[in-house]
């Protein structure tokens, strides 16, 4: 077998597998078929562009999310560098400037000696080398094909939403005010608060929005849990929202001295303040109905949308069925997965099965040892259950508590997750010294 590494898909995962093996001194061949060829929901041609939020979720050491980034970082991430290089404002998240980030990662991807980018659509799996396949959740046309053909099985789905980002220029912002529910940053957040007079009159206009109509193929919609459409939330109940992403929880109106009936956060999108996304408005309403129900929060009256909410499918292989715990294919190991078309969910998780792809790829080019990340880890607990779970029961989870073995019963929350975090970073730091 040849020793040529091709990666396919220059999304988070295939960015961070590639770096992965050039670091280590070894020669890929990285194909992405953007800016040449567009999916639906990208914008530009940059590597690891970030499309429905610009968000990586917390970056607290004791959260499941942030001990997985603190793993990521100690085993020489670029992606997760670039994310706290252009981190904006965002309380206990790690938000990120999208384009200063991705635009960083570009230009170091493209200009690495080990590297070499060719910007072309790829329609069949390379016969020889090492190849991984990290085309994400928008696998389509022949390449699907060649997916399913390479595997012996078909897609399974869920759908995806995508928030709408506001010009600042637009708000008013005499109504609108800074502060984390959290006390973190107090410019993480712009907030809009609202009384129950302005609630209802909002939910009632959200939950009669006429929405895009599916196409007949899409029918049986599955929405990931994580990610509902917020008037798919706002159909399950007159409050939901306020238990939700309008939760007015830590925020009082600097007006009244009290706590809002319901609040509206958004994020910046940028380093300048120029943009701002609605937090938790992932949608599929039609655009003229998003600009008629969004502009009922107060300060969003001549709201200008950048971007409009969006859904879109997201298709993904049978991963404990299909994939060895390195991610290479049972059925043909010098191929692997990575990202959300391996049954990750999530930007640090789809970084995370770069990471071990782009490392198990370069063993195998030196015929060295794969390796399997220990299951105290965050990242080999996220990988186990990628590969490793019930196949009847599987779908796309994040990275929690739930997928870490041998966790004591503990009452507090808090105390299982120091517990998680510093076996973690003590077992890591054995595997590093002892496998890598």
């Amino acid at each position: 077998m040849s020793d040529k590494i091709y990666v396919i898909g220059g999304g988070l995962a295939g960015t961070e597998a590639v770096w992965q093996i050039a670091r280590r001194g070894g020669k890929v061949i990285f194909y992405e078929k953007r800016p040449l060829s567009q999916t639906p929901a990208h914008k530009t041609g940059y590597f690891a562009e970030l499309v429905c939020s610009n968000s990586f979720k917390s970056k607290e050491i004791i959260h499941p999310h942030g001990l997985l980034k603190e793993e990521l970082r100690r085993l020489g991430s670029i992606v997760i560098e670039s994310a706290f290089k252009f981190s904006l404002p965002g309380g206990k998240a790690l938000t990120v400037d999208r384009e200063k980030f991705s635009r960083y990662l570009t230009e170091i991807i493209e200009n690495h000696p080990n590297i070499e980018v060719r910007r072309e659509e790829v329609k069949k799996i390379p016969d020889d080398g090492i190849v991984i396949i990290a085309t994400g959740p928008l696998t389509e046309g022949e390449f699907a094909e060649e997916v399913k053909r390479i595997t012996g099985s078909d897609f399974f789905y869920f759908y995806d939403a995508l928030s709408p980002i506001v010009s600042a220029d637009s708000l008013d912002m005499s109504r609108l005010f800074f502060k984390d529910r959290h006390g973190w940053d107090e410019e993480g957040y712009l907030n809009a608060v609202m009384n129950e007079e302005e609630y209802k009159r909002f939910w009632e206009a959200l939950v009669s929005a006429e929405i895009h109509k599916p196409h007949e193929f899409e029918r049986e919609i599955k929405f990931f849990e994580g990610c509902l459409p917020i008037e798919e939330m706002a159909k399950r109940g007159f409050d939901t929202l306020r238990f939700g992403p309008l939760r007015p929880d830590g925020i009082i109106d600097p007006r009244k001295g009290e706590i809002p009936y319901a609040c509206v956060q958004l994020r910046r999108e940028d380093m300048e303040g120029s943009a701002f996304s609605l937090v938790g408005f992932q949608t599929q309403l039609k655009i003229k109905e998003q600009e008629r129900v969004f502009r009922l929060i107060p300060g969003l009256e001549k709201a200008e949308f950048i971007r409009y909410g969006a859904v879109h499918r997201n298709s993904y292989i049978l991963g404990p069925k299909l994939l060895n715990p390195d991610l290479s294919l049972k059925k043909e190991s010098r191929i692997f997965f990575a990202g959300q078309i391996s049954g990750t969910e999530g930007y640090t998780e789809a970084v995370a099965s770069g990471l071990v792809a782009g490392i198990n790829a370069f063993m195998m080019s030196k015929n060295k040892e794969k390796v399997i990340f220990p299951k105290e880890t965050a990242i080999g607990a996220l990988i186990n259950y990628v590969t490793s779970s019930d196949p009847k029961r599987f779908s796309p989870m994040n990275i929690n508590l739930s997928l870490f073995p041998d966790v004591p019963r503990m009452k507090s929350k808090k105390k299982k997750m120091r517990f998680v975090s510093k076996r973690s970073l003590k077992v890591l730091a054995e595997f590093i010294k002892n496998k890598l």
